[in-house]
């Protein structure tokens, strides 16, 4: 079971490091995206929590922090 796990984002934002503790030491993993990059916080002010499902994301090459593609409509627009 995985007790606490933290994520750093590399320069360009094709790849991450993450450290696992698993109770008895840490786990370390390095992945890089070939294709595409994340969207990556670059401050503390920035830094988020993952749920679950986006953790699962990570893992499999996904961006946990899709960006939204449509855009709030005005007020007196229509």
């Amino acid at each position: 079971m995985i007790l606490s796990s933290y994520f750093f984002g590399g320069g360009r934002n094709h790849h991450f490091k993450g450290l696992f503790w698993d109770g008895e030491g840490f786990v370390m993993l390095y992945k890089r995206f070939e294709n595409g990059h994340l969207s990556w916080p670059r401050n503390n002010n920035e830094a988020k929590e993952l749920s679950s499902q986006q953790l699962d994301w990570l893992l499999h090459g996904l961006n946990p922090f899709p960006t939204r593609k449509i855009m709030a409509a005005h007020p007196g627009t229509f």
